[in-house]
Parts: structure tokens; C-alpha cells; sequence
């Protein structure tokens, strides 16, 4: 049976999240988040909107309401865990249709069936950098009911909250870690010379959702030769030659849940420095999986890196790393970085970001999906790490 996150775990985000703002005097929380970046919102309520933008409000006592742009009323009420939904223009899609006819809400009105009659004070937005300019002002405009209550943001508020993963949340991405595992394998059975990055692209794609993923968890990319330095990056029209280091990296989303898989592939004869910068990440891999341990301090984490990278060589390879953490989002706080000084705890979920890439323009990422555990790391993705040839 595939793994869900059922009815009850929602309602008891909302609460949790309530109860954190009691504690800061936080009166109503508006999550925000659009196709893109989803998180906030989809995290209270299962919806992820499609050309238009989303969010949730509610106050620290009540139910959640669903705020929509006016095209998404049949779409929300058939995905939407919250049975409150409002259409309200400011989320309406980038191209600003006027909606002539049509009766829609304002930020004003959902706070006042929220606070009912209440004189909130503060009101948080968590996905805060997410949220475009003229909604932010239409917001702005409708608070002056309220005499111009503080906007501050919630982001922190939210993802504390969201760092460590229920029971549900962990069978979610292992099962999205399952899917991109199987997607790997079969187009490492598949790419060869002559074809271009876009249609290794397409065969990572279709697979994946043939195995039951709803989407991809961010831009799948291929890159061939030169080029594989880009850290972030997308497919190209490239052809993949004979003898090249290919740089294959992506994961499928599931019930909203990211996994990530990143490895490089060798097509035709290995050159030395190619096996040798591979060895070298796998070394560096290692380290950091035995460190992600519950009661470890992150810091550990990248020290042990660095360390064993600047020991064989590549430090200037590196571009950032090793860690962040993953969930909703491929990419998500918290990060592990250099200078980080945190103690991780059980279930809380991380991305191995290991990204390696030389002055010449070749590079690669490995990477997996882990979970953190008390005495060894569970590797929800745990792809071979093996020098990968395809002669």
C-alpha cells in the first residue's frame, strides 16, 4: 500500500502551529507559496496550486482557511485537506486578469472571520521571501482595518516545526527514495552516446512517474563533458559523446515528498582524473554519512568533509556543502555548513549535497536522501556507490 499523510497528522500541524504562536504572541499566520515553492502551504493544507499562487491563514485559536485565486475553486475542493476556502485576487496568476464579475475576498475579510472581533497585533507570514510585491502590499492595505497590525516573518516559526519528520512524513520520502533509486537504474540502462541530455531527461521523467511519483522534486538535469561544473543547472540539446563523464542528477517528488540521487556516470573509457575526483567524493561522502548521527553536532558534519577532501586533494572543488536539510522542499532548512553549530535529532531529514567541479568545467554531484538516527544514518535512498561505467 503507498504511504500517505493522513487527515489527522493536518489537523495537528495547525494545532502545533497554534500553540507555538501563543507562546509568541503571534496572532495570525499566513503560509505562503506558489508552483514552485509549495512548502508552506502544502504543509497545513495538501494543496499545491497550478499558475496561481496559494496560502493558508489562521489564527492562534480556530480552523484554517485555504486562500485561492479565482480560477482554483474545483481544483482546491477536490485536493485540499481544508474545507475553508476563499478566493482572494492577490493570488490570482502573474498575467493579472481583472475577473470582471466575479465577487472575490479580501485579506480583510478572512481576518475578521478569523479573529472575530479580536484585536490582533501581529501576524507572521512563513514563506515570507516568497511573497510577491504587490501581494505583500495588498496585505498591507487590508491590516489598516486592524490599525496596521506588525507583519514579521514565520518562516523560522513554521520550519522548526517541520524539521523533524513524523512517522508518515519518513514512509513518504523513503517511498519517493524507492521510485528515484528504480528511475536511476534504468536510465543508467539506457543512456548512451548519441543521445542528448534532454532525452536522458525525458527517460528519468517518464519512468518516474510510471513508478508513482507526482512530480519531479526539482529540474532534472543531464550534463555531459564540459559543462557538469554547473552547480545548478538544467538538460541541454547537448549530445552525449563517446568517453565522457555525465553528471545525472534528480529525484521524484510523492505525496509532496522530495528524494535526491546524484551520481556520476562514465560513457566508454574512464580517464584517470575522472576516477580519481569520484574516488575522492565517495571518501568525502563517507564521512559525512558517518556523522549524521542524532546528539552530533552539524558542525561535525562539514569539519569531517573538509577535512577529508582538503587531505586528497580537492578542496578547491568544492563550492559549499555537505548538507541540508530536505522534506517538502529538495532544499530546505536547516543547512550544514561550515561555522554550523546545531545538535541534530532523531528524524530530522538531509540532502548529502556533495557538488565537486575543476576549473576546466567538469564536475558532478553524489548525493542521497537521509534520515538521522540515533547510533548509524538511514540512507532513504542508499543508491551503489561504485564508480559507474557504461561501456
Amino acid at each position: 500500500m503507498r504511504p500517505v499523510i493522513p487527515a489527522s497528522e493536518f489537523d495537528a500541524r495547525v494545532k502545533k502551529t497554534q500553540e507555538s504562536m501563543r507562546e509568541q504572541g503571534i496572532d495570525i499566520l499566513l503560509a505562503y507559496g506558489n508552483e514552485a515553492e509549495p512548502q508552506f502551504q502544502r504543509y497545513y493544507s495538501d494543496y499545491w496550486p497550478s499558475f496561481e499562487s496559494a496560502g493558508v491563514m489562521f489564527a492562534a485559536e480556530g480552523d484554517p482557511v485555504l486562500l485561492i485565486g479565482p480560477e482554483s475553486m474545483t481544483f482546491a475542493k477536490d485536493r485540499s485537506r481544508i474545507r475553508d476556502i476563499r478566493r482572494l485576487a492577490a493570488f490570482r496568476e502573474s498575467s493579472n486578469p481583472e475577473y470582471p464579475g466575479h465577487v472575490l475576498q479580501t485579506f480583510a475579510d478572512v481576518i475578521e472571520d478569523l479573529v472575530r472581533g479580536g484585536e490582533p497585533k501581529r501576524l507572521a507570514i512563513a514563506g515570507y521571501n516568497l511573497v510577491p510585491h504587490y501581494l505583500f502590499e495588498e496585505l498591507r492595505e487590508s491590516l489598516k482595518r486592524f490599525n496596521n497590525i506588525e507583519i514579521v516573518r514565520g518562516d523560522e516559526l513554521v520550519m522548526k516545526q517541520r524539521m523533524i519528520k513524523s512517522p508518515a512524513e519518513i514512509e513518504c520520502m523513503r517511498y519517493a527514495g524507492r521510485i528515484t533509486a528504480q528511475t536511476m537504474d534504468y536510465v543508467i540502462e539506457h543512456i548512451k552516446p548519441g543521445m542528448t541530455e534532454l532525452e536522458v531527461r525525458g527517460l528519468a521523467l517518464g519512468r518516474m512517474h510510471e513508478l508513482g511519483a507526482e512530480n519531479e522534486a526539482y529540474s532534472t538535469w543531464v550534463l555531459a563533458g564540459q559543462g557538469g561544473n554547473q552547480a545548478i543547472s538544467r538538460a541541454r540539446h547537448k549530445v552525449i559523446g563517446k568517453n565522457e563523464l555525465v553528471h545525472l542528477q534528480f529525484g521524484a517528488r510523492y505525496e509532496g515528498y522530495a528524494s535526491t540521487i546524484g551520481r556520476p556516470v562514465i560513457i566508454g573509457k574512464p580517464e584517470k582524473w575522472m576516477t580519481d575526483a569520484i574516488t575522492a567524493g565517495y571518501e568525502g561522502y563517507e564521512a559525512i554519512l558517518e556523522q549524521l548521527v542524532a546528539g552530533n553536532n552539524a558542525g561535525n558534519v562539514a569539519r569531517a568533509f573538509y577535512e577529508t577532501m582538503d587531505k586528497n586533494g580537492y578542496a578547491d572543488w568544492l563550492l559549499y556543502g555537505p548538507c541540508h536539510g530536505t522534506g517538502l522542499m529538495e532544499g530546505e532548512p536547516p543547512w550544514i555548513e561550515q561555522g554550523s553549530n546545531y545538535i541534530m535529532q532523531e528524524n530530522m531529514t538531509y540532502c548529502i549535497c556533495l557538488f565537486m567541479g575543476n576549473k576546466d568545467g567538469y564536475g558532478f554531484r553524489i548525493e542521497d536522501s537521509i534520515r538521522v538516527a540515533p547510533e548509524k544514518a538511514e540512507n532513504m535512498t542508499n543508491y551503489r556507490r561504485d564508480i559507474i561505467i557504461i561501456s
